[in-house]
């Protein structure tokens, strides 16, 4: 029955009613998380991205197995960041010229036309992050293209942690309302 109220008080009372689900689940969310990512500092910003899927997934939520709803998320989303951390950035494709790409295409077995398609949706991908506000271009280029952490760029730009973190997710929001798909083609 609590957690029939919360969510009910989360979906009526926005952020501000949530504060009292993070409380009480937080703890939880963030040992499922470290059992996966085994990193104190990892499993904190995952966990933080779990709470922020719980909240935007509320208002599809079902009543019934609550507790485990909101554990197959944690899950899957530690595993998801662990796969991508298990990736090994070798040589960031920005910095290979196009021959080196298609030599590197032919290869591993990627066709030329699909190098060259990847290679543009690339350079229109690093267009548009040109175009975002300064104060968000400098993390979102940070965080995803180069592939830094929380902790990386708050030392690099001399922003608390906190602060970054918020930087991404007004920057991923700003995206959302501003970005649409017919850019990208």
């Amino acid at each position: 029955m609590q957690d029939e109220a919360w969510i009910k008080a989360v979906q009526n009372g926005g952020p501000a009613a949530f504060q009292s689900f993070v409380h009480a689940y937080g703890p939880y969310l963030y040992r499922t998380v470290y059992a996966v990512v085994r990193s104190p500092h990892d499993a904190e910003d995952v966990t933080q991205e779990v709470l922020l899927l719980i909240y935007r997934s509320l208002p599809e939520c079902r009543m019934d197995g609550f507790k485990t709803w909101m554990t197959r998320i944690a899950v899957n989303r530690a595993i998801d960041w662990k796969r991508s951390k298990a990736r090994k950035p070798e040589q960031p494709m920005e910095d290979m010229d196009w021959q080196e790409e298609d030599l590197l295409a032919s290869n591993t077995g990627i066709a030329a036309e699909e190098a060259a398609i990847a290679r543009e949706g690339r350079r229109q991908v690093r267009e548009q992050v040109q175009q975002l506000p300064d104060n968000y271009r400098e993390v979102v280029t940070a965080y995803y293209m180069e592939n830094k952490s929380y902790e990386e760029i708050a030392t690099d730009t001399g922003l608390e942690r906190k602060s970054v973190e918020s930087r991404l997710y007004r920057a991923r929001n700003w995206i959302k309302r501003n970005w649409r798909k017919e850019d990208f083609e």
